[in-house]
């Protein structure tokens, strides 16, 4: 009788049929949620059938805006997918109100982007709120980072709120600038904005400063979530990349070695 190996996949090669990175199938291993299959002989991770459709799930709750948290308790049975989601759509009744301030805020940064006239910190973050990003901050850095930057931003006055967001924009206004002129990533004038960025992130990190792998990593997020890209894409289409590319360049310059 003829005995068929279970078929396997790399996490190259999940990574590719899922829609995902091989990035997020490690970090889903370190959290506990996603556990390679086996490991080889060469360090390469195996995913079999069963881890496939665990991802599958995964992805799914994921879509319906789960945080990685919510959905270990539902693969490990603490919480059954019903209950998640409805704690998640009162999450989300909670929210109308200030997606709808969100949503005059960014048309207003844009009309006014587009008219020339100068942007004011409190009304470009109106409806915003650092805490909706909870989840993410702790699937990347941790529950302490997490709470050291909530604690850090609840003591700030609101001026100096106001300053920290402000910087921001004008940071985003130069790269705007920037890319527009067609300036190269690796001038000194463009490298000088990513110093800038650097520095500001870092103030946000309470002075930590972020590795070459953290700094790009920002980078990345920045195109790939649409949250971030308008961020710099309200200055022109593929703003997002350009500061991404830049920061890259910033990196193997300033931060490797």
């Amino acid at each position: 009788m003829t005995r068929y190996a279970r078929p396997e996949w790399s996490i190259q090669e999940l990574a590719k049929a899922s829609g995902t990175t091989s990035r997020a199938l490690r970090h889903y291993d370190e959290i506990g949620l996603l556990p390679p299959t086996r490991i080889g002989s060469n360090g390469y991770r195996y995913y079999d059938e069963e881890a496939l459709l665990r991802l599958q799930r995964i992805l799914l709750l994921r879509d319906l805006g789960l945080g990685l948290p919510l959905i270990a308790d539902v693969l490990r049975g603490q919480q059954d997918t019903v209950s998640a989601l409805s704690i998640h759509l009162r999450y989300l009744e909670e929210e109308r109100s200030r997606i709808g301030r969100q949503i005059a805020s960014v048309k207003s940064t844009i009309s006014k982007t587009q008219g020339g006239e100068p942007l004011v910190a409190d009304q470009v973050f109106d409806g915003f709120d650092h805490t909706q990003y909870k989840d993410e901050v702790i699937d990347r850095w941790g529950k302490d980072a997490y709470e050291s930057g909530d604690r850090w931003w609840r003591g700030m006055t609101e001026e100096q709120k106001k300053d920290f967001g402000q910087t921001h924009l004008d940071i985003a206004a130069d790269y705007g600038k920037a890319h527009a002129a067609g300036l190269s990533i690796e001038s000194d004038e463009v490298q000088a904005i990513v110093k800038r960025h650097y520095d500001w992130i870092a103030v946000g990190w309470q002075g930590r400063k972020p590795t070459a792998d953290a700094f790009t990593g920002l980078g990345e997020m920045y195109v790939a979530d649409d949250r971030f890209r308008a961020n710099y894409d309200v200055h022109g289409a593929q703003t997002a990349e350009y500061v991404r590319d830049a920061m890259v360049a910033y990196a193997l310059k300033e931060l490797v070695g």
